[in-house]
C-alpha cells in the first residue's frame, strides 16, 4: 500500500509545511526590508551630526536584530514597533527646502512666465566653462514662442557605459537654438550624487533649463561623459504640449520644493510620466529604470529613426567628437546635429 494511503495525515502535512515555510520566508524578508529601511532612514536623517546618525542607526539595527530573531518577547516586539512608528513619523516631517547653501550650478531655480504664445524663462543657465569646476556663472532670461517649437531631441549621458545613465531633452525651435531641460538633483556645496542617498530625502529636485553649450557641453567636454543625441519621432503639436507640461512642472517646483527620488521622481521616470500626459501609449518598462538602455526601448517602439539598424544609429548618435570641435561656438547646437540621423528638417 502506498505511504500516502497508509497515512493520509502525512500527505496533507506536506502542503501545509511548504505553505508555512513560504510564509516564514516571506515574513522574514518583509521584516528584513523594514529593518533595513528604518536603519537607513535614521542614517540619512536630518540630524546635523554624522556621528549621531551613525550611532542611532547602529543601535536601532542591533536592537531590532535581537528582538526579531532572539528575544521574541511580546514586550520587546511592542517596543520595536513603537520605535519603528517613531522613525516613520520623524521621516514624514523631513521637508524639502529652497533655502540651502546650493552649488552655483543649481543655485537659481528657473521659472516660466507664460503669456499666450510667449514664454519668458527666468534662470536660464548659460555658464562659460573652462574646466569641470572652473566656470563663469551666468543666468539669463530667454524668450520663446510656443509656436516656434517643432520637435524634441533626447539625450543619454553616461558616467560609464552601461545600464544606467542620465537622460534629458531639448526642445527644437524653428528659429533659434534649442531649449535644453535636464531633471537633476539639487546638491548643496560639498555634496555629490549618491544613488542610495537619493532614496532617503538627501537631494532636492531641480529642472535645469539652459543653453546646450552649457548643459550638454559640460558633460561631453569637461566631465568626460559619453553623450548620445537622438531625434524623437513626434509631431510639432505633441512637442509643444510636452513643453507646456515641463513649464507647468518648472513653476510648481519654483513654488514648492520637492525631493528627488531615484525610483519615483527622477529624470527618466518623469520624462515618461510627461509623455504619458500628452498621450503616450504603453505601460511600465524595466528600461525606464535601467535608463542607459532606454534608447533601445525608444527604437523598438518606433520613437527613433529606424532607417539604420539600432547599433548603427547609436554609433552615429555619439556626439562627443562634434561637441569637442564645437566647444564654445555660438552654433554649438547646429554643429553637434550636423551629421546625425533624422536631424535634417
Amino acid at each position: 500500500m502506498p505511504a500516502s494511503q497508509a497515512n493520509p495525515a502525512a500527505a496533507i502535512s506536506w502542503p501545509r509545511w511548504i505553505a508555512r515555510a513560504l510564509w516564514a520566508v516571506a515574513g522574514g524578508l518583509i521584516r528584513s526590508l523594514l529593518l533595513l529601511w528604518a536603519t537607513l532612514a535614521i542614517f540619512f536623517s536630518n540630524l546635523p551630526w554624522p556621528w549621531a546618525r551613525l550611532l542611532l542607526a547602529a543601535l536601532f539595527f542591533c536592537f531590532s536584530l535581537w528582538v526579531l530573531w532572539w528575544s521574541r518577547t511580546p514586550r520587546m516586539r511592542l517596543t520595536l514597533a513603537a520605535l519603528f512608528v517613531a522613525v516613520v513619523g520623524w521621516w514624514i516631517t523631513i521637508a524639502p527646502s529652497h533655502d540651502r547653501n546650493w552649488r552655483p550650478e543649481v543655485a537659481v531655480m528657473p521659472r516660466a512666465i507664460i503669456e499666450g504664445d510667449r514664454v519668458r524663462i527666468l534662470g536660464y543657465r548659460n555658464f562659460e566653462y573652462r574646466s569641470r569646476d572652473d566656470f563663469t556663472v551666468r543666468y539669463e532670461e530667454r524668450d520663446v514662442s510656443l509656436s516656434d517649437i517643432v520637435g524634441v531631441d533626447f539625450y543619454i549621458s553616461y558616467w560609464a557605459l552601461g545600464p544606467v545613465g542620465h537622460t534629458f531633452v531639448s526642445f527644437v525651435l524653428d528659429d533659434g537654438p534649442p531649449v535644453c531641460i535636464s531633471i537633476e538633483t539639487r546638491p548643496e556645496v560639498g555634496e555629490s550624487f549618491d544613488p542610495l542617498a537619493s532614496l532617503f530625502k538627501q537631494f532636492e529636485l531641480i529642472y535645469v533649463v539652459g543653453d546646450e553649450r552649457d548643459i550638454v557641453g559640460v558633460r561631453a567636454n569637461h566631465r568626460n561623459e559619453d553623450v548620445f543625441l537622438y531625434r524623437i519621432q513626434t509631431s510639432p503639436e505633441s512637442a509643444r504640449r510636452l513643453f507646456e507640461v515641463y513649464l507647468e512642472r518648472i513653476n510648481e517646483l519654483a513654488d514648492q520644493a520637492e525631493w528627488y527620488h531615484l525610483l519615483s521622481n527622477s529624470c527618466t521616470i518623469n520624462i515618461v510620466r510627461y509623455a504619458n500626459a500628452i498621450g503616450r501609449t504603453g505601460g511600465f518598462e524595466l528600461r525606464h529604470l535601467l535608463n542607459g538602455l532606454v534608447d533601445q526601448y525608444l527604437y523598438a517602439s518606433g520613437r527613433l529613426d529606424t532607417t539604420y539598424p539600432f547599433e548603427e544609429l547609436r554609433r552615429r548618435s555619439h556626439i562627443n567628437e562634434a561637441a569637442a570641435a564645437a566647444k564654445d561656438d555660438p552654433d554649438f547646437s547646429a554643429r553637434i546635429r550636423a551629421s546625425l540621423p533624422g536631424m535634417q528638417r
